[in-house]
């Protein structure tokens, strides 16, 4: 009797568990049986949804081709479009821009989408919670230039999804609203952004952004690579003191950065004998590299002297002082020369860029 009893508490959930088994499977099947009917019907919808759009490209495809190629009476047909049809039709118009941003074909597009209407229906697409809809609706308002929308797109670089995200990268970049820089900028370090999205959003704003990457740089000293790297496209020599200073951080990135950048707005005389001391001062080579490609916008004898020591330095290093060399008129020609006789690697690279540079002239 005792025994009985002391094994009760341990019988006893078991049989509980026992009786609740059968409730348990028919909630997981009515679960399992609903998971199975919402795919179904998100796939019917799938296929309907595909069957719609080819019957669409077959009727609208060959209207679209001749309205491209600046057919009139195509255009006004894709105009006069059913309401119903318009979406898909600018869909069909604007989904080839996004890899090819020919700026004749972006020209035509917008004129045929803006006769056609649709941002009312864009601005019931941001709204959906189907991702491709939105993606599409950005698209839109960038190619229409919908600078009264800026707010909404700006909003959507925060989208949980991607390629809504590089969509309204692209509509900014399309929009060219200067009250949204700011916005571009902060997104320098979104690695979910592509890279070249990014690079063609701040070669659109040019140097509208240099002054919001420089205020940037100032307050997260963490990314000066990327804010070095930005300048290299919309840098002038208002970035120059800032560029100089970085080349003394005690990260080697971060110096191969700024002598990158330096390249790109040209070097002063202060610039020029911090990048033949970097070359000279054997500091890491993505740093020698990137201050012989810099000093490759100089013209002077010393700056040639210094590249002409470093042709038979390591090869990312021997070829970046050799094209510098090449580009420097006359004093790098003349450096060029005196290293042609070597029968190493300085001469066997100099000799090549006086046969280029002969080649081309």
């Amino acid at each position: 009797m005792v025994a009985a009893l002391t094994t009760w508490p341990a019988v006893h959930p078991l049989l509980e568990l026992d009786r609740a088994a059968p409730i348990m499977y028919a909630l997981a099947l009515q679960f399992a049986a609903g998971m199975l009917a919402v795919v179904a019907i998100e796939r019917i919808v799938y296929g309907l949804n595909r069957i719609r759009r080819r019957r669409l490209e077959g009727r609208y495809g060959p209207i679209i081709r001749r309205a491209l190629q600046g057919d009139g009476d195509a255009q006004r047909m894709l105009v006069k479009s059913p309401s119903r049809h318009r979406l898909t039709l600018a869909r069909l118009l604007i989904e080839p821009l996004i890899d090819d941003r020919d700026p004749q074909r972006i020209a035509v597009t917008r004129t045929i989408v803006q006769g056609m209407a649709v941002l009312e229906l864009a601005d019931r697409y941001l709204r959906s919670p189907l991702w491709w809809r939105r993606a599409l609706a950005l698209r839109a308002l960038g190619l229409l230039e919908a600078r009264d929308r800026t707010a909404a797109v700006i909003a959507a670089l925060d989208d949980p999804n991607a390629g809504v995200r590089a969509a309204a990268l692209d509509a900014l970049t399309d929009l060219h609203d200067p009250s949204s820089v700011g916005a571009i900028v902060a997104r320098l370090h979104d690695a979910s952004l592509q890279r070249g999205r990014r690079a063609a959003a701040f070669a659109a704003f040019g140097t509208a952004c240099e002054p919001f990457v420089l205020e940037l740089a100032d307050v997260d000293p963490a990314h000066l690579v990327n804010y070095a790297l930005a300048l290299t496209i919309c840098g002038t020599p208002r970035s120059r003191h800032a560029l100089c200073r970085w080349t003394r951080d005690a990260r080697a990135d971060v110096r191969a950065a700024a002598f990158e950048a330096l390249a790109h707005v040209g070097l002063d005389d202060d610039a020029a004998r911090l990048a033949i001391r970097a070359l000279d001062a054997n500091d890491d080579k993505r740093v020698r590299a990137a201050a012989a490609h810099a000093l490759g916008r100089r013209q002077d004898r010393e700056a040639a002297a210094c590249l002409a020591r470093h042709l038979d330095d390591v090869w990312p290093v021997a070829v970046r002082a050799a094209r510098s060399l090449q580009s420097m008129g006359p004093a790098g020609a003349a450096a060029l020369s005196g290293c042609a006789s070597r029968g190493d690697l300085a001469g066997l690279l100099a000799l090549q860029m006086l046969w280029q540079e002969g080649a081309r002239s």
